[in-house]
């Protein structure tokens, strides 16, 4: 399995460090905030415009091709961008730099992340009946570099831009080289109709639709997503405003979510060995659910950490049982479009979440969260009740 986690860890990495460090960087080079908000905005945009062209482009080209390519131009993209930095650190060309470089590494990292995701299900077929096992170390990989990614580059932000971007730079060509190594698929990818942007997501779309146990599930944790995007999109005002913490501390709610989803990733890959997946995701869904209706409603600041740990830690036990599902039913020639489909749907709730913030005064926030909540309580119960007779889910 070396040839999947191994990359997979290099580019998790680098992804992570160049997701949340290059608004960072935006913010240190402009010392604007409104640049900083749209390098955001250019970083997210063009990738979730990506997600039809990365799965139909995996499926066309195979994953371990699309992995090398897509890593060996962030590489390249990160190298100018620290070169042009180094040069002129200030000014226009500067600012003109790290907005560029939101928009360009932002739709690279989808690609290699989609091409990764694959190669990843493709292990878990090989896994047969261990597939959750597959699914479990790759999500702690995630997990650990979200956990790592952010703390390492903003230590290197503190040494300047150059340094912090030459160290993504390596991550990612580490990546693309162990890329190399990735194992074909067992499969001959199908063509993908070209010429069409859209044609990817409709193929994707069409196999979630032909997979009833998918699409609950997908539906169930999209209701969900909208209530954890809430949390995470109010979390500064929640934090700063109404428990009167600093910044600081709005990182370290999230920094205890990540470690949380670690150990309950741990602790998922034991008890989908005895218990099947269903049972195992039935529990998490039980534990989400009541952990951010009570996060609404959390007296003080460290009960809101924990219970939003909980409900991270819950939500990471309900994605194994999501990737090794997905791993069992989407067709291999399949997989990348249909993965790009599921993807889309699940980050759609997210802007969705900025609106609702946007528009809620501070003190109503809780109202909104516990109405979210409750939507996602009945998603996920309305999901796992259809659930429970379906034969995928039965071991």
């Amino acid at each position: 399995m070396g040839g999947i986690y191994l990359p997979r860890s290099a580019d998790a990495l680098a992804g992570a460090m160049t997701t949340y460090g290059i608004p960072l960087l935006v913010l240190a080079t402009t010392n604007s905030a409104a640049l900083t908000g749209v390098a955001f905005a250019l970083e997210w945009i063009p990738r979730l415009a990506a997600f039809g062209w990365a799965g139909a482009l995996v499926d066309r080209r195979g994953a371990a091709v699309v992995f090398h390519l897509a890593a060996l131009a962030r590489a390249s993209v990160l190298a100018v961008g620290a070169v042009l930095l180094h040069l002129y650190p200030n000014g226009h060309v500067a600012s003109v730099t790290v907005v560029v470089l939101a928009a360009t590494t932002g739709v690279l990292t989808e690609f290699s992340y989609i091409a990764a995701e694959t190669a990843g299900a493709a292990a878990g077929r090989w896994a047969g009946r261990r597939a959750h096992r597959v699914q479990a170390v790759l999500l702690g990989i995630d997990q650990t570099a979200a956990l790592a990614g952010p703390a390492l580059a903003g230590l290197l932000l503190l040494a300047g831009p150059p340094p912090m971007l030459t160290l993504i730079t390596g991550l990612s060509l580490l990546a693309a080289l162990l890329a190399l190594r990735t194992p074909p698929l067992p499969v001959t990818p199908a063509p993908a109709p070209k010429g069409q942007p859209g044609a990817g997501l409709l193929t994707g779309w069409r196999t979630i639709r032909s997979l009833p146990a998918l699409g609950w599930l997908v539906t169930g944790l999209t209701l969900s997503n909208l209530a954890t995007g809430l949390l995470q999109a109010a979390g500064p005002v929640i934090v700063v405003k109404h428990f009167g913490q600093s910044t600081t501390a709005v990182g370290l709610v999230w920094s205890a979510a990540a470690g949380a989803t670690l150990l309950s990733v741990t602790i998922c890959r034991f008890a989908l060995d005895r218990l099947g997946l269903w049972p195992v995701g039935a529990a998490c869904a039980a534990l989400a659910s009541l952990a951010c209706l009570a996060a609404a409603q959390a007296p003080d600041y460290l009960s809101y950490l924990v219970l939003v740990a909980v409900l991270m830690a819950a939500e990471g036990g309900m994605t194994v049982v999501l990737r090794t599902l997905r791993s069992r039913l989407i067709p291999p020639e399949k997989f990348g479009s249909t993965l790009s489909a599921t993807i889309l749907i699940l980050l759609l709730p997210f802007p969705v979440a900025g609106v609702l913030t946007a528009l809620t005064p501070p003190d109503a926030l809780g109202h909104v969260i516990t109405v979210c909540a409750a939507l996602q309580a009945l998603g996920l119960t309305l999901a796992f009740a259809r659930l429970r007779a379906d034969p995928a889910l039965r071991t």
